[in-house]
């Protein structure tokens, strides 16, 4: 997918999520879907995702190519910074008709300001991420926490896994841990940002748990 509502420091993706009109071509939900399952069916995989940017800003595409995975026996996990469906719960009442659907909602930093820092965004819009968590919950959607921790100071961590226990205490055991990888273009933007993470991995020394 192309596009994205932030601009994360650590994002290893560049012109398809600044300029996405000037990358490539776009495809219909069913040439999509064909692809997915091509690949699947070669490497006997069960899992579908669409990765790269930010796939939830395609709302009808995203939600007819759920349509057509819904029929058939892979499983959709959908990877989202969970800013739109925090603000717009019809958006996450939508995807709760979906069987094959799981939500892993990608939450940058631990706090407002860590968000800031990491995304430019502003820092209310860290809300919305677990805004998101509770919309789905409350819609009946399968979803869990992944949450970018490289920049994270352990009292932050500590704050926001006790506002993930306020919206549901199974959040915790589900909660899922992030780090950033350095590719050299990753390292070259948060130089630039003048941002130093706190744990970090080369692309050649990722542990297996993060894989």
């Amino acid at each position: 997918c192309c596009g994205c509502c932030l601009r994360c420091v650590f994002c290893w993706s560049g012109a398809p999520r600044d300029r996405p009109n000037e990358i490539g071509r776009f495809y219909k939900p069913e040439q999509i879907f064909s692809k997915l399952v091509s690949c699947a069916e070669k490497h006997r995989f069960s899992l579908l995702r669409v990765s790269g940017n930010e796939p939830t800003i395609g709302r009808s595409h995203l939600l007819r190519l759920l349509e057509l995975i819904d029929q058939t026996r892979y499983k959709f996990v959908l990877e989202t910074n969970g800013i739109l469906l925090g603000y717009d719960s019809s958006y996450t009442h939508e995807l709760s008709k979906f069987k094959c659907l799981h939500v892993r909602v990608s939450v940058k930093g631990a706090c407002p300001e860590e968000f800031t820092m990491l995304t430019g965004a502003v820092p209310e819009a860290f809300s919305l991420q677990l805004k998101a968590l509770e919309n789905l919950l409350n819609a009946g959607v399968s979803c869990n926490p992944a949450v970018m921790l490289s920049f994270s100071k352990q009292e932050n961590i500590a704050r926001l896994k006790e506002q993930l226990k306020e919206i549901d205490p199974a959040l915790i055991s589900e909660f899922e841990e992030e780090y950033v990888f350095l590719y050299p273009h990753v390292v070259r933007r948060l130089r630039e940002a003048g941002i130093k993470p706190l744990v970090a991995y080369s692309p050649d020394k990722i542990p297996c748990e993060l894989i």
